[in-house]
């Protein structure tokens, strides 16, 4: 069973996942994709790139926008999940690229922005 934290993130990246699908055109290829050393929470390809996605919402503006909250920490785990995802797949020459979607739920209407490109490859 799922708690609201649980419930609310399933909820962010069902409606993120819609989004990319309907408004931009990406072809959702895996959602929670989760391995020993990271997850992923949206695996999509944007014309022949895979695009790793990161999902962040708010419920407020307390704590700040919600992109800035993908730490390097974060990008080094989710980079280690996606080599691990490419490699798994020998997909190692394909083109890839990180994006993150940062959904404010705290106006009356979510307010969705894409974040293409949003870090680099970082697992060092």
């Amino acid at each position: 069973m799922l708690n609201n934290n649980q419930k609310f993130g399933e909820k962010s990246e069902s409606m993120a996942a819609g989004y990319l699908a309907k408004r931009l055109g990406y072809k959702i290829l895996k959602k929670n994709y989760r391995t020993k050393i990271g997850e992923i929470d949206i695996i999509a390809k944007d014309g022949d790139t895979f695009v790793f996605v990161e999902v962040k919402a708010r419920r407020s503006s307390f704590y700040g926008n919600p992109k800035y909250a993908v730490t390097s920490m974060k990008q080094k785990k989710i980079s280690m999940a996606a080599l691990y995802y490419l490699k798994t797949r020998k997909l190692s020459n394909a083109k890839a690229r990180f994006d993150v979607v940062a959904i404010n739920f705290s106006k009356q209407l979510p307010e969705i922005e894409i974040i293409k490109n949003a870090f680099e490859l970082a697992y060092r």
